[in-house]
């Protein structure tokens, strides 16, 4: 059994192959101050009880695949696969590892590693040109060319960030469910907030698609767009450039990486 371990700035999303297939998952809150020994016992807690694995902590683990976007994190989850999974190989995902992924950047060191392996993922899973819109902490886009290769993207506020800057900053406003409103033209405070939320980011993906495909080719329409992260299911159907949704591209797109880079090990 595999498992990959993705790091986001607001939570990890953690996963089980056997073989190529995903046979669980688990989502949990990222905190920068864990531990090794509490991110240890907290992994413990989650597969303890899983009928693929053994009761104690590294039965039935046979490689292990981690990106993450907090330095902290990473660091502490060296020190976990060191510590705990000694026997077992581990892929962190940072510079020197093969991707299989031409990064065509001014300074590739800069792009995040979940972004590469999303490419990845894309790349294996339907071909290129493609663009890979990823729902988290930020809304980001991620184009890859027909070749292959990392071209470059767009960083945007994600939806959780917005929603938490209209109850901080608005006097007469506050915190509410992100959830699909009655119609469009909302009818009191919370359903106005849901529809800008909701139809505001269904316009951004679009507009800045539709941007992003005549860049990146002469023929846009050939541009397949990929949704994941944990929000997407929020804009799918508003949305009308969405091809695929793929939650679990990232934790595939490990795989991936963890394959292309065992023999090293």
């Amino acid at each position: 059994m595999l498992l990959t371990i993705d790091v986001g700035n607001t939570h990890t999303v953690l996963g089980l192959f056997d073989a190529d297939e995903i046979v669980e998952h688990w989502r949990i809150s990222t905190d920068p101050r864990r531990t090794a020994d509490e991110l240890a016992v907290l992994l413990q807690g989650l597969m303890g009880t899983h009928p693929l694995l053994g009761e104690e902590l590294g039965d039935g683990i046979e490689g292990i695949a981690i990106c993450s976007t907090v330095p902290s994190v990473l660091h502490e989850l060296r020190e976990v696969t060191r510590r705990y999974y000694g026997d077992v190989p581990a892929v962190l995902v940072e510079p020197g590892i093969k991707t299989g992924v031409p990064i065509l950047m001014d300074n590739p060191k800069e792009v995040g590693a979940d972004r590469i392996i999303n490419a990845a993922a894309a790349i294996e899973l339907f071909g290129g040109p493609a663009i890979v819109v990823d729902f988290g902490t930020a809304t980001t886009f991620d184009a890859v060319s027909a070749r292959g290769e990392y071209v470059g993207g767009v960083i945007a506020p994600g939806i959780e960030i917005s929603v938490e800057a209209l109850g901080a900053k608005g006097a007469q406003l506050r915190k509410f469910e992100v959830a699909r409103p009655r119609s469009v033209i909302g009818k009191n405070t919370v359903e106005a907030m849901q529809s800008g939320i909701i139809y505001g980011f269904a316009g951004q993906v679009d507009g800045v698609v539709a941007r992003m495909s005549r860049e990146l080719t002469d023929h846009p329409e050939d541009v397949t767009v990929i949704a994941t992260g944990g929000l997407a299911p929020l804009v799918l159907k508003e949305s009308t450039v969405i091809d695929e949704h793929e939650p679990w591209l990232t934790l595939m797109g490990l795989r991936l990486v963890y394959e292309r880079n065992r023999p090293r090990l």
